[in-house]
This record gives C-alpha cells, structure tokens and sequence, in this order.
C-alpha cells in the first residue's frame, strides 16, 4: 500500500506517459509521413523529438524496461509475458525487489492511474484469481482500465478494471471503439483526481492497443486515404526519407538502406495485389489518425484543467513497426499464426470491410519496412528497424527550446531515471527492503534545457529473440540472425538460423541508418564488441539464448494451480478466462433443463467469427458452430432436444491435418462433420472467456445474435480433455503474435 503521509514537493509535475503499440520511426507526421497526426506533431512542435531513442524490440519486454529502469532479461522480461522459463531472464515476472516507477511516485506523493495495454503479468497469473501482484495495482497503480494481454479486438475487448474481469455489455454500443473507450477512462480517471485533490500531482499511463494488429478503424477514416497510397511502398518510402532530412530528424548525409530482395518492388505487383496492399495500408493510415484523435482529446483535457504546462509527457513506441502479416498481409490475424496462406484474390474478397468486425487484419510487411524509414527490418529485431522509435517530450515549465531535434543516445531504461529526476524523487523507495542494484538507466532530463548535453551512456546490448547487437565504442555491430515465429521470416529471410554461424555486421555509431558494414576493415572492433556483448549478456541474464519455439515450450512454467484435464463451470461464477481452461480440451458438455416451449439460446461460447467456438439451440435443435484459422465448420444435430433434463455439447477430435467436430445430446452423437482445417489453442490473441448460457459481443457464426440466452435452466458446463496439457509451437507462435 501507498504511504498516504507523504507529499510531492510543491510544483512538482504531472507526469503523462503515452506509449503506441508497433508503431515504426517514419509512421508520425513530425517523424516524416504524411499520415495525418496534428496532435503528436503538436506535441513535438511545442517539446523535443529524440532521433536515437531505442527499446528493446518486443513488447513485454519494453514495457518491463519502462516501469522499471532496468534491462529487460534482468527483471525476468527477455521475451513476453505470455511464455514464462525457468531461466532468471525469461521468468516473466518482475522481481517483487525491484521498485517500479508507479510504486515509486504513488509512495511520494503521486496519484497513479494506467489505461490501456498491460502485457506485464505472466501466464499462470491471469485468471480471475490471480494472483495480482503483477497486475497494474500490484506493481504500483492504483487505478487501472485495460487489457492484460497483448492485442485486443477492438470493436470487441476482453477489458479489466483494477483486479476484476469485466463481463461486458451484451452488445457493444453502435461505433463503439476500444482506443475511444480507453480515452474516456483515462480523462474520466484524471478529471476525477484533480477534482477530488486539486493540485495532488498525478501518473497516467497511457497504453493504447493501437498500432498493434488488429488494424480496427471505422470505416470513413480509412477512406480518408483513398488513393494516396497506390503509389506503393517504394515510392512512399522515398517520399518519408526527403522529408525526414528536410525536417532535420533523419541527419543530413544519412543513406537510406535499400529494399531487400524479399520485400517484393511494388512494380512487380500485380493490379489486384496492389489494390489489396494500398488498402490496408489506407486502413492503418486511418487507424493512426483516429488514434490521434483521442490522443488530441487527452491533451485537450489537460489543458481545460489548466495542467498541461505543467505535465511531462513523454510519447514513443514500444519496438518498431511490425511485419507479422507477412508478405501479403492478412485478413485475419489467427489465420496467419496458424499458418494458413492467404493470396491477394482471397483478401481482394474482403477489402471493402478491411479494418471492420469481420477480420482481425495486418498490413504486408512491404508497409512495415517502409515505415521504418530509412531502417532495415522491423519490430523482434535488433536491427533499428526494431528497436529505434520515435521519442517526444513535452513539458512547457521544463523544456527551454522547442520544435528541435535531440540526438543523444537514449534507451527504454531512460525513461524511469528522467520522470524521477523531474519530479524530485528519490530512485529507491525509501520504505523498501531490495537487494536489487538500482537502475540501469540515466536521466535525459540535462538534454531537455541543453542541447549538448552528454547522452545518458555510450553501451547498451539489444536481443530479442536471439537477434543480437550492441552498441559501444562510437560503433554498433548487429548479427544476422533470424528468429522463428514468423512463417515468410524463416522461409524468405536472409541471414542465418544456427547461432553459432551468426555473422556480426558493423556500422559507425554516426551511420544513422546501419547502411554501410565496416566489419570487413575493423574485425578487431567486431572481436571486441561481440566479447563484450558476451560479457553483458551474462551481466544481465540474457543467457541462454534460444530462438526455437520448441526449445521454450519445453522450459514453460506453468501455474501452481493449473486448471487440469477436467473443469465443472457454474453460470453463478461468470465468465471463464481461456486461460483457466484445460489446454486442448476436447468435450464441452451443457447439464441442462430443455424447458415446455421450444428450446432456444446459447449454451456455450468462447471466442468470435474471427476466431471461436460456440453450442446454441434453435428451435430445440443444437447447433455446433466453429470459426477456425482454416475455415469454419457447422454442425446440426439431426434430432431435436426433448423437455426435461439433457445432458448436451460436442466433442472435438484432432485428427492428422483435419478435425472431426460431433454434436451430443446424453453422450450419443447426433451430427457430426470432419473439415480439412487444425483447431488452435489460442481462441483469441487477445484473450478471451467461455461465456456460459449466453454470449456477448460479436459472435461465432451469422447465425445467432447475443446475447441469445438459454430459455431453460443450466446446471454447468463441464470441459475436460484427453490430452496431457502440454504447450505447443502454436501457443508459442500465438504468444509472439499478440505480443
């Protein structure tokens, strides 16, 4: 608990931290595009723009670098939350010794508050029981509206508030949109505090879903953008690096690296694949903007209260900009992860609800690369292109110059150091006990008010997910190292797959865009910088290193208290999160009482149309429906349900490269049907609960609409499964999909 006797020092500031989710270094308005972004540009036009700000490449592990100063892999962060080791660096736990930036202004005086993306609590710890301790409250906040995972369906979230799952509204409102409703809570939460303790100084947190697939957005912001992208991602690309050096935040003499071979030259696209690939990317132009839109209405607000100059607010992304839709995109994200290809007809198909409730898309990776202008690659990379990101701070009491470019070095583990110094406390929690060693970051407050002020440190290492690189010397030398997860990655990619024949490029530290390998000519600078990645590496447990989706899945922890082969679900208990669910399972089972009257209504569903399985009853007759990556499958039970008490469900069979789908009624099959696609394990990237007696939100097939709730009476629905809970290349591969 906070100690509510202690006070901020007068004047002390406010403090604002918006972080973006995949958004690249050239996606802004005032990093170079022209995608339309006048409430950040604002920001950067009255603050400062960092051009050498970095993270980490992945998700959890920035956020874990943010809160907490540290290096990722040192407070158990090295890859996501959602796949947590036996290894100190892949623990997915942040260390209870560790003192994290909101506990350390709550306790001086500070009010905390996080909206959005949390992606900081382990699997295991995601349930509705808990335990807590990692959630937002247990690290510090005091108020918390969000989602726990690392995507979310934003026409359609599974959403916490504090400790508690949410069980939705039946049906979401008309043009009802995450970001908008996370927007609302953040000026609801901040309103409230400054009327109930004028002048009390506050932390938000202010994580947004958006960029992070899916690419959600009402339809007339994408139409937005009609047309302006037909010129493809070459031609743009080239567009965003002029006005990068025109604008000062790409240096002048900058070479911009050119298109690898497996981006394909718009040129050679055909006129349907360039009519598909122009369209998401008007999609996620629309996205961003709208994004802004609510960004515009959270600044607004602090200026009504008469508190922006005095609020430091610092804007960046988590990594770079993301490619895993892969070559050509896809119209649905869980299809992608479960490696079912997409070709342009079939998305040509779906364009004109491209962004809608349909699909769960993500653009082709030529948009990504193009929006890591003038970078190689892109975000689960040590390259820049994964780890270099926009970085904007605004403070009026705080920062002398505006509208200027800062290009220190700066990293992720910054952050933390510079609100503390801002805002005058101490880097340690008095209070507590911690053999923890402090942090590893620096302030970057000396370059607010000095534009030559010395950069925060001159070494940092960088892996994710077995990319390696590391910056020293006035040089950075980076492998060429391929990770796995990806489909197109590990079939198109060039570099290599075996650690021990990575090959170490170097680039001098004043070579903005790593365009030109100097490795050839300082191999004792190579020798050098790799020992001392080695020695930082074992400094800060990044070791062992693995890239293999199977090799983690056999060093998974799993709950102290699993959920088992074999659960019995009571409607008094709500919503039941996947996670609390046996892995696998293969029989869902409805105790029932069929009432007088024709029997209707849902008796279980988990998940939606782009990813989902439902039981419902029409007209007495049980239906089995299922949106799987590779298709859907229907079943129709050929006899009808009789008054009185029923046991009734279905039951799934794995088979090799298909799956047999039964419907049941008093354990005799009733209807079956067999499809050539996989079931997954993962519903729903984002997370989602088996709704009991009803469902909620979108639903699994057109052929019902929630709520739909059973007309008779339900005792439980029991899920049990014949397999051992085992992880998977696929809970894996869908973990890095979220991420």
């Amino acid at each position: 608990m906070g100690t509510s006797d202690v006070a901020a020092r007068p004047g002390a500031p406010n403090v604002v931290m918006i972080v973006l989710d995949d958004l690249g270094f050239a996606q802004l308005g005032c990093y170079g595009s022209d995608i339309q972004t006048p409430a950040i540009d604002r920001l950067a036009r009255n603050g400062l723009r960092y051009n050498r700000f970095h993270v980490t490449g992945l998700c959890s592990p920035t956020r874990a670098a943010l809160l907490t100063g540290r290096n990722h892999h040192a407070v158990g962060m090295g890859f996501l939350a959602d796949i947590p080791t036996i290894h100190p660096g892949y623990t997915g736990k942040i260390p209870a010794s560790v003192p994290t930036l909101p506990r350390l202004l709550r306790d001086s005086g500070w009010s905390t508050m996080a909206v959005g993306k949390w992606h900081l609590a382990p699997r295991g710890e995601r349930t509705s029981a808990g335990p807590f301790t990692r959630w937002p409250l247990g690290l510090g906040f005091e108020r918390y509206y969000g989602f726990l995972l690392g995507d979310a369906n934003h026409w359609d979230p599974q959403l916490v508030r504090d400790n508690t799952y949410l069980d939705g509204p039946d049906v979401r409102p008309t043009g009802y949109h995450l970001t908008e409703d996370l927007t609302d809570e953040a000026i609801r939460m901040v309103v409230s505090q400054q009327q109930s303790a004028p002048g009390k100084p506050f932390f938000l947190y202010f994580a947004t879903g958006a960029m992070h697939s899916p690419h959600h957005v009402h339809k007339e912001w994408a139409d937005a953008y009609a047309g302006q992208f037909d010129i493809g991602w070459d031609s743009w690309r080239d567009e965003v690096f002029a006005r990068q050096l025109a604008e000062g935040v790409v240096p002048a003499g900058t070479t911009i690296t050119q298109r690898p071979d497996w981006v394909p030259a718009w040129s050679s696209l055909t006129a349907d694949e360039r009519a598909v690939y122009a369209r998401m990317h008007e999609v996620y132009a629309g996205f961003l903007s709208h994004t802004d839109s609510q960004i515009d209405r959270l600044i607004r607000t602090l200026e009504e209260l008469d508190v922006l100059d005095n609020t430091l607010v610092l804007l960046m992304s988590d990594n770079g900009a993301s490619a895993e839709g892969g070559v050509g995109g896809t119209s649905n994200e869980h299809r992608f992860t479960h490696r079912v290809p997409e070709s342009a007809t079939d998305n040509l198909d779906v364009l004109p609800d491209w962004g809608g409730t349909a699909g769960y898309p993500h653009y082709a990776w030529g948009w990504a690369w193009a929006g890591n202008t003038p970078f190689r690659l892109w975000k689960r990379y040590a390259w820049l292109g994964g780890t270099r990101v926009p970085l904007i701070a605004h403070w009026p009491r705080g920062i002398r110059e505006s509208g200027t470019v800062r290009s220190q070095f700066a990293h992720a583990i910054d952050i933390m150091p510079t609100v503390l110094e801002a805002c005058g406390v101490e880097p340690q929690s008095p209070s507590a006990e911690t053999t923890d060693g402090g942090a590893h970051g620096a302030s970057l407050l000396p370059t607010f008010t000095d534009a030559a002020a010395p950069a925060p440190r001159s070494t940092q290492y960088f892996e994710v997910v077995g990319s390696r690189s590391i910056i020293a010397d006035g040089f950075k030398a980076t492998t060429d190292h391929v990770a796995q997860g990806v489909m197109d990655e590990e079939a198109l990619l060039d570099g290599s797959r075996d650690f021990a024949l990575d090959r170490w490029s170097l680039f001098r530290a004043d070579d903005f865009s790593e365009a030109h390998d100097v490795s050839a000519a300082h191999p004792d600078v190579v020798s050098r910088l790799t020992d001392l990645w080695a020695a930082e590496a074992a400094r800060y447990n990044v070791l062992p290193l693995t890239d293999s989706l199977v090799a983690r899945a056999a060093e998974m922890v799993w709950p102290d208290f699993p959920p088992g082969q074999r659960v019995v679900l009571r409607p008094s208990g709500g919503p039941v999160v996947d996670e609390a669910l046996p892995l696998l399972y293969s029989r869902l089972t409805a105790d029932v009482d069929v009432p007088l009257e024709a029997a209707n209504g849902v008796l279980f569903a988990i998940g939606n149309w782009t990813g989902g399985l439902a039981a419902f009853v029409i007209e007495s007759r049980l239906h089995i429906a299922i949106a799987a990556p590779g298709g859907n499958i229907r079943v129709q039970a050929d006899q009808l349900l009789t008054t009185g008490r029923h046991s009734t469900g279905c039951r799934l069979h794995r088979l090799d490269g298909e799956t047999r789908v039964e419907a049941v009624i008093d354990n005799s099959v009733v209807g079956s049907a067999v499809a050539p696609v996989t079931l997954p394990h993962v519903w729903q990237h984002g997370g989602t609960s088996l709704l009991l007696g009803r469902d909620r939100g979108l639903p699994v097939c057109d052929s019902y609409r929630p709520p739909f709730a059973w007309n008779g009476k339900l005792h439980s629905v029991t899920v049990e499964s014949d397999l051992e809970s085992l992880p998977s290349q696929e809970l894996l591969r869908a973990a890095l999909k979220s991420d």
